[in-house]
């Protein structure tokens, strides 16, 4: 079927012809233009060209092999070149700077100032566009997640309460601060799980993997490093959290549950200094290094 791509993504091309501007390039059941300086050398007819389209200011399809910072349906911080009245100009890395309009701003914007946005095709206008507000783009109405599903979550902002997180690019859910034991930066994507799925469809999350799908996972690393470090590491249920999650990279909780699995498992012993290996599972051959 003969369609025309969608504007503010990535699409492979035909290169038709070449006019002194520039290139002509099929897109579905339309062409559209690709400026000379957009053209990499060498490029001939017949050639097939992976480009971005998107809309100048008067309103034609042009095509861009710049690399966007980000594509529509995708969120991104951007950089604001130029605010004014009627909203806010960004840096999205093609030849035309993407609209943040006044209505879909949280608050007024500084010039040089990074913000979070979610790309959109707005069909009623026919062009790109983009939005701070999460909350009316993202609905948890009809979501198909269930408890203990493994997802992926990205930081929307902080709440009294803990963390609001973007879930799998579609919906919103709370992570507790009691949750989190180290700082979550802006764009990073971090594995969680849902807690519990509320009233209203109001989601909990949890960080990492659920209960003991993930000690058993911590247990295995533990054990693994105090075997290189001669079956004895100086760390215990006492030891502070910050510094756990330094050497393990975990929080204190997940420490105390695989340090007390492998206690119960009778494979380590746990003393004021720290932990380590009981001498029957743990090579003879290799010295111990009592830190």
């Amino acid at each position: 079927m003969n369609t025309t791509p969608e504007l503010g993504k990535y699409h492979a091309l035909i290169v038709k012809n070449k006019i002194e501007e520039g290139w002509v390039l099929q897109a579905g059941n339309r062409i559209v233009f690709l400026p000379n300086e957009e053209a990499p050398a060498g490029l001939k007819a017949g050639e097939i060209l992976t480009v971005i389209l998107y809309l100048n200011a008067q309103n034609e399809m042009l095509a861009s092999t710049a690399q966007a910072k980000g594509v529509v349906g995708e969120n991104v911080w951007l950089k604001i070149i130029k605010s004014s009245e009627i909203g806010a100009f960004l840096d999205w890395g093609l030849p035309k700077d993407l609209f943040l309009p006044r209505s879909k701003q949280v608050r007024d914007h500084e010039d040089g100032e990074e913000v979070l946005v979610k790309i959109f095709y707005d069909e009623f206008s026919n062009r790109i566009a983009c939005s701070e507000l999460f909350e009316d783009l993202y609905n948890n109405k009809g979501h198909e997640l269930n408890e203990k599903d493994i997802v992926e979550l990205e930081l929307l902002k902080k709440t009294d309460l803990g963390y609001q997180m973007i879930i799998n690019g579609k919906h919103l859910g709370l992570l507790y601060s009691n949750e989190v034991f180290k700082p979550i930066k802006p764009g990073e994507i971090i594995q969680g799980y849902v807690k519990k799925i509320k009233e209203n469809d109001l989601i909990d999350l949890g960080y990492g993997k659920p209960g003991y799908s993930r000690v058993g996972e911590e247990t295995f690393k533990i054990f693994g490093m105090l075997k290189e470090k001669g079956g004895f590491l100086p760390y215990h249920d006492k030891t502070d959290a910050d510094e756990i999650y330094e050497v393990f990279g975990m929080s204190k909780k997940t420490f105390k549950m695989s340090i007390g699995t492998l206690f119960k498992q009778k494979k380590i012993v746990i003393t004021n200094e720290g932990i380590e290996i009981v001498k029957r599972t743990f090579s003879d051959n290799k010295p111990k290094n009592r830190y």
